[in-house]
């Protein structure tokens, strides 16, 4: 049983997915107190961009580290919502500061169902994505000597 690079990057994966993971969830918690008016679209729009670069960051990093380990599995699996990440970033509203949601226009049920939504798709995907990494680190594991 030998430690390998691509075992190092699973490992490190593994980690940054419970990262992402609880921005999921966080992001769903606050698309939901949105949808029931419970706070401020301002603040929450605020909270959530202050997350956005962090994920998505993280995400291009272990998608990096599985290219760079030659993991064409793991890196097949991240290359859509890595795509999805570049696209959504790049077709943002104007806004001042970094961040994809927008306080004047959160509030349209047509923008708020699809941030609800993208956030429980994001949310399986990470957990999916977890079990994956954790089943690929204990093969790459296992399987190297």
């Amino acid at each position: 049983m030998a430690f390998t690079f691509a075992a190092f990057c699973y490992l490190i994966a593994l980690i940054a997915i419970a990262f992402c993971i609880f921005f999921a969830i966080f992001t769903v918690i606050c698309i939901d107190e949105l949808r029931t008016d419970y706070k401020n679209p301002i603040e929450q729009c605020r909270n959530l961009n202050q997350l956005i670069l962090p994920e998505y960051g993280i995400h291009l990093v272990f998608t990096v580290l599985f290219v760079l380990s030659v993991q064409m599995g793991a890196v097949i699996w991240n290359l859509p919502l890595l795509a999805y990440h570049i696209h959504r970033y790049m077709n943002r509203p104007v806004m001042t500061g970094p961040g994809i949601y927008d306080p004047t226009t959160i509030m349209n049920q047509d923008h708020l169902s699809k941030a609800y939504r993208e956030g429980w798709v994001k949310l399986g995907f990470y957990l999916i994505s977890f079990f994956y990494y954790l089943y690929a680190l204990i093969y790459t594991l296992v399987t190297t000597s």
